[in-house]
């Protein structure tokens, strides 16, 4: 059995999960979320926590298992604490500002870049630390957004400039890895 999969989903207080079919709504005090399952999975409430199980061991149900209990954790996750993808911009020059709802990045080209957030999904911009904070309900739009900023300028391996993922590491933050490279090895005399 899945061992992801098998693991019940508690549904905090304040949280309501309604089944219909192989869709699920699920909302919490952030807001609503909507989503449709394969119709093999049996979703079902047992004891205030959310079950999934599946018809057989076949490889694709056992693959569906894990997934389908995961995405739901997530919807409720969601809902009730929200998610956010934290990115540090570096490099001379290279910068972010607030706009509205909106953000304004100068990252070396010709011009500013202005990124509108989609539907359910919010900027902050801390200009102190260069970091940008990408939060919302839905832990895949989250992702996506984030991912589509870094991928405006990503880091690059010489000296490192460019958008990359970071992290609270306890009292600093922790940025992602990047494989640097030597520069040129220098000038023959």
């Amino acid at each position: 059995m899945s061992r992801v999969g098998k693991k019940p989903i508690p549904i905090p207080p304040g949280v309501q999960v309604r089944i219909e079919g192989s869709t699920v709504t699920v909302t919490g005090p952030k807001g609503t979320l909507t989503q449709t399952f394969h119709p093999s999975m049996q979703i079902s409430i047992e004891d205030g926590h959310l079950v999934v199980r599946r018809p057989s061991d076949d490889r694709k149900h056992k693959a569906l298992h894990g997934l389908t209990r995961a995405l739901l954790a997530n919807m409720v996750t969601g809902v009730t604490q929200g998610f956010q993808q934290h990115l540090r911009i570096e490099g001379v020059g290279y910068r972010a500002e607030p706009m509205g709802k909106a953000i304004v990045l100068y990252l070396g080209y010709s011009h500013p870049i202005i990124v509108e957030p989609p539907e359910g999904i919010t900027f902050e911009v801390n200009t102190r630390d260069r970091i940008i904070t990408v939060s919302g309900i839905d832990k895949q739009q989250v992702g996506q957004v984030a991912a589509k900023i870094r991928a405006l300028r990503p880091p690059e391996p010489y000296k490192g400039k460019g958008i990359r993922y970071t992290y609270w590491k306890g009292d600093h933050w922790e940025d992602e890895p990047i494989r640097r490279k030597a520069g040129k090895a220098g000038k023959a005399k």
